[in-house]
């Protein structure tokens, strides 16, 4: 599938894949929250639940979850939401290693216009 089609997906499409839901109410789904598969694609299921499964055997991130199935973040999240409270993914933000906080704000000023100058 082409980047074109994912721009101008079918909007028949996208509603029957979500159900006619246009968001997940899901706090624990943003773009960075890893997702894991907990059990196997089973018969029947919905084919975008059974490859999120089996993208997700490694923790996979939600935007690259996205973009391996080229469907939109919101659709992606809304597939999730329904794998989520079937047990069938968990969820978990990356963790950051103890006492790694923010960088100094002078080293991002610094980074900043070094970008700048690109």
């Amino acid at each position: 599938m082409s980047r074109e089609s994912v721009e101008g997906e079918n909007p028949d499409r996208l509603y029957t894949l979500t159900g006619g839901r246009s968001r997940a109410d899901d706090t624990r789904l943003d773009l960075v929250a890893l997702i894991v598969s907990e059990s196997q694609p089973a018969a029947g299921m919905q084919s975008e639940h059974a490859a999120i499964l089996r993208i997700c055997r490694r923790p996979t991130a939600v935007v690259e979850l996205s973009a391996d199935l080229r469907l939109p973040v919101s659709v992606v999240r809304i597939l999730l939401a329904d794998l989520l409270d079937t047990g069938k993914v968990t969820a978990r933000h990356p963790r950051t290693p103890k006492g790694a906080g923010l960088p100094d704000s002078a080293l991002l000023k610094q980074v900043l216009v070094g970008l700048r100058k690109l």
